[in-house]
């Protein structure tokens, strides 16, 4: 479970299995292994897995509270850059994916095959208000608020509310991606979403798959926003991943 140094961060990560390199990013108020629980032993047997703790989560440790999708994105860059990463694929969840779209766009040569879950690519600020300190308290959402000072203690300094500020922030403004640029991602695509998604359904996810081309959309039957985890379909959205992985 080691740290390295990227930029102004202590960034922690792990590291599992052996082959081609996968770069796992993880969504908003999670960190990188939890958000992949799900996905580790399939993937390890195959690839050597990376689950980096983003800026302002998890065990990253920085001086600053302040993060951005860009700024993530900007700092995947540097991690690859420090460990000798020339080229990755990435599977990325909801921030994460979004943080995959910004790599794709502005760095093609460092990106093998890009795979999204719980995108559709165009930054929508529904449902952030609800993630805002001062109404989690309101409407007395203990147990969440625990669940952040104790899984992100490391990076915000046991400042939870600062961290969900950042988040809500973060969520009402990226990403900023126009079609244009989303047209312009050349590598294999495979974009997921599950079918009750109320950030990312269908619509949204064909419409992505539009722009990108030669890429492919996978709605996964009965799932929300997180189809990969293990309460969900973790065992149809692997395969399908992996399948991809092959092919392309």
């Amino acid at each position: 479970m080691p740290y390295i140094q990227v930029k102004d961060l202590e960034m922690f990560y792990e590291k599992m299995g052996n082959g081609d390199t996968i770069i796992f990013l993880h969504s908003g108020y999670s960190r990188g292994i939890l958000a992949f629980a799900g996905q580790m032993l399939d993937f390890q047997k195959k690839y050597t897995c990376y689950f980096p703790d983003f800026r302002g989560h998890g065990r990253t440790r920085c001086a600053s509270l302040e993060w951005s999708t860009p700024q993530i994105s900007d700092d995947i860059l540097e991690f690859m850059n420090q460990l000798g990463i020339i080229k990755a694929h990435f599977i990325g969840y909801s921030l994460g994916a979004n943080v995959g779209l910004y790599l794709a766009v502005n760095h093609p040569e460092r990106v093998s095959t890009l795979t999204t879950i719980g995108t559709g690519g165009f930054c929508d600020p529904t449902g952030a208000e609800e993630f805002e300190p001062e109404w989690m308290i309101e409407k007395g959402l203990h147990d969440m608020i625990n669940q952040m000072i104790e899984r992100h203690e490391e990076a915000h300094k046991g400042n939870w509310e600062e961290h969900m500020r950042q988040s809500a922030q973060d969520w009402r403004l990226y990403p900023q991606l126009t079609e244009n640029q989303l047209s312009s991602i050349e590598c294999p695509a495979l974009f997921i979403t599950g079918e009750h998604d109320p950030f990312a359904g269908e619509e949204r996810v064909k419409r992505l798959a539009s722009l990108v081309k030669g890429s492919n959309y996978f709605v996964v039957p009965g799932g929300s926003h997180r189809p990969h985890m293990v309460r969900e379909n973790p065992i149809l959205v692997n395969d399908t991943i992996l399948q991809f992985l092959v092919i392309e």
